[in-house]
């Protein structure tokens, strides 16, 4: 991997039509608490690079991509999993896992104006129904396949128990790095 990519980049930066709605930053959440300081998107560069490849492919379709959780501090997920200590949906903190290496995003489809698409489950869903293999509408199967083309297309893979959570396919090449996303 080169240094380049290995670094943190704001991902508006590359693409400011990606919209940024990061749920741990508020209450609109599962826990119900805000977790962490900040509303700025940052993965590491390569995968930030990705992600502006699938955004282009949906946006060539007409929809946008919105994200619900990118790099997260190991303090965020400290306190997520003080709150949710449930290892198949919340990973113990560790600096090299990979919201907290920035290498996984949470997200969603919208459309052109930026409305959410009809999905399998809402955001934090954590039942069966949000796994990717759980049975699902045939309109919220047309977008999630819209969603997970685009994501697989540009290199990520998909979580199996959660249909919104991609990552870079490369994230093993990653180290651990920490930062601050108010910086960027």
């Amino acid at each position: 991997m080169t240094p380049e990519l290995t670094g943190f980049t704001n991902v508006q930066t590359l693409d400011p039509a990606i919209i940024v709605d990061l749920r741990y930053a508020t209450t609109n959440n599962f826990t119900h608490q805000v977790v962490y300081d900040f509303t700025t998107a940052i993965v590491r560069t390569g995968t930030a690079r990705k992600l502006a490849h699938a955004s282009a492919l949906v946006k060539s379709q007409g929809y946008r991509l919105k994200i619900w959780d990118a790099y997260r501090p190991v303090s965020a997920q400290e306190r997520l999993f003080e709150v949710y200590p449930h290892p198949e949906f919340v990973a113990k903190p560790n600096p090299n896992f990979s919201h907290q290496k920035g290498v996984t995003l949470d997200l969603t489809l919208t459309d052109a104006d930026g409305r959410e698409c009809l999905m399998p489950t809402p955001f934090d869903d954590f039942t069966a129904a949000a796994h990717r293999d759980a049975p699902r509408s045939s309109a919220a199967d047309k977008n999630y396949q819209i969603l997970n083309d685009a994501m697989l297309a540009a290199g990520f893979v998909g979580y199996e128990n959660e249909w919104w959570d991609f990552r870079d396919a490369e994230m093993d090449d990653y180290e651990p790095l920490a930062a601050n996303p108010n910086d960027y």
